[in-house]
């Protein structure tokens, strides 16, 4: 199979993730890409918790992903590439490691402008998003995998329904 899904969601491991996506995809496992969860031992655990005794997690942070992406493209089960934010994508965007990027719950805080139910951007964060379709990527917006994927144009134009 390979990484499926290449998904930002700022809640990580959840049931949306694990449940939503992982199960009528047949997710093995799930890379998590996060400097700040790859650096403690105490938050690892708790994501851990989050998945059946089936899937495995891995953490990692940006530079550990890129030099251990190549081996889940290879592995034969089916898998989950998952950041929390816009950043932390972007950066292996361009170094040409991800060319699809599913942009998933991304929450309301000061900032941020509602572009779809699930996806709150700030004007920084939309010009991230743009910069990672100039290089190359294919972005959309989808909540589950049974919803329609909102384009990067109609996403931060509005032209979503």
């Amino acid at each position: 199979m390979t990484l499926v899904l290449n998904r930002i969601d700022d809640r990580l491991i959840h049931g949306q993730v694990v449940v939503g996506w992982g199960q009528p995809r047949d997710i093995r496992f799930i890379v998590l890409v996060n400097d700040d969860v790859a650096a403690s031992d105490w938050e690892q655990e708790l994501y851990r918790m989050g998945v059946p005794p089936e899937m495995t997690v891995y953490f990692h942070d940006v530079p550990g992903a890129l030099v251990k992406l190549d081996e889940y493209r290879a592995d034969p089960r089916a898998g989950i590439l998952l950041t929390g934010d816009i950043p932390t994508m972007r950066q292996l965007v361009e170094r040409g490691r991800v060319t699809e990027v599913n942009v998933g719950g991304i929450h309301s805080r000061p900032g941020r402008e509602q572009r779809l139910r699930y996806v709150f951007l700030s004007l920084d964060e939309a010009s991230e998003l743009r910069a990672m379709a100039a290089a190359g990527a294919t972005v959309t917006a989808q909540d589950v995998p049974g919803a329609r994927p909102v384009p990067l144009g109609d996403l931060l134009s509005g032209n979503h329904t």
